[in-house]
């Protein structure tokens, strides 16, 4: 199977290219504008290998996709480009309208064209798999359980509205022209390239500078944390064994609250790295609480019960043992181990 990856460049699409290109015989067309957030030297392990294309391009450009389609015909879609980083949609939420739901009309378009192209086989065959987030249902505080594929969607920030629009444009096409559609909303992922201006990197990365460690709040938000490997291969069976029209909500069975992982890494840095003598007696020492951003959900938390029971698939690593393992891809990255 050709897939073409959309954000490839990107934390969790990295992760998904060098997953197919090093575990499966898939080939891979990757499409990125290469943002602030892309980062071929996450690529490089499989930048060499002969099933792997690169396309620097924009998802809103409609000449450009409508190339590509029409150079690499793929056969599957799975669309991860994407304005993801909340703090920035609140200070500017137009690029996330325009590469989350603009980019994700003008990629439909394209991909229906081509599809409709296709012979009988083919258009069977094809597959537009749309990579979203939980945070499209909003505030989980008061839910007994976790999301699950029918939970009404509130989103709360630019971000998570942007996003639930564009699952609407998935579905949307879906129901109107038939095109072969999947969906998945995954929780907070982790792991290895991520760019630093998220919790986890941006913990690790300012505990090892002796920078402040910013918390919002409290601390007491709850995020289900999903380790990116796990999600990578959660994505490949869906893509593959999903069926038409679905949603499947994947999850790491993780809740923690946020100063909990802040801890976690603190004392995981305290084990791995300790502090110098000019540096804090303790990692935790340098936790700082902050003003809470507006309109700062509470509670995320999955129920991956669907894909578990229809699919075969569950998390292999723990939130322990997935996050030992970024803590100490970040130490060897930069050297200190």
């Amino acid at each position: 199977m050709k897939v073409l990856v959309t954000g490839g460049a990107g934390f969790i699409g990295s992760a998904l290219v060098r997953h197919i290109l090093q575990d499966t015989p898939d080939a891979v067309v990757n499409v990125d504008k290469l943002t602030y957030a892309g980062n071929l030297h996450a690529l490089a392990p499989v930048a060499d290998s002969p099933r792997y294309a690169f396309e620097h391009a924009d998802i809103c450009d409609g000449l450009a996709m409508e190339r590509v389609f029409r150079q690499h015909r793929p056969d599957a879609v799975m669309h991860l480009a994407a304005e993801s980083h909340v703090d920035r949609s609140i200070d500017g939420p137009a690029a996330f309208v325009q590469t989350n739901l603009v980019g994700t009309h003008v990629l439909l378009e394209a991909a229906r064209g081509y599809w409709q192209g296709l012979d009988d086989a083919g258009k069977a065959a094809f597959r537009f798999h749309h990579v979203s987030t939980d945070e499209v249902y909003g505030d989980g505080e008061d839910l007994a359980g976790g999301f699950t594929e029918t939970t009404p969607y509130a989103p709360s920030s630019p971000y998570s509205a942007t996003k639930a629009g564009s699952d609407h444009l998935v579905r949307a096409w879906h129901r109107t022209y038939g095109l072969p559609v999947l969906l998945t909303n995954c929780s907070n992922n982790y792991g290895p390239y991520q760019f630093p201006e998220k919790l986890i990197p941006l913990t690790i990365s300012n505990a090892l500078a002796g920078r402040p460690l910013p918390v919002y709040g409290k601390g007491d938000q709850v995020r289900d944390w999903l380790y990116v490997q796990d999600h990578a291969q959660a994505l490949c069976r869906v893509v593959r064994a999903g069926a038409v029209g679905e949603t499947y909500n994947i999850g790491g069975h993780n809740e923690q609250r946020n100063i909990d992982v802040v801890h976690a890494i603190c004392d995981l840095l305290q084990e791995l790295a300790p502090p110098g003598s000019a540096g804090p007696a303790h990692y935790r020492d340098l936790v700082a609480f902050v003003q809470d951003r507006p309109g700062h959900d509470r509670r995320y938390a999955i129920d991956a019960s669907k894909i578990q029971r229809e699919l075969g698939w569950r998390p292999q690593e723990t939130f322990e043992s997935g996050l030992r393992k970024t803590v100490q891809w970040y130490l060897k990255s930069i050297g200190v181990r």
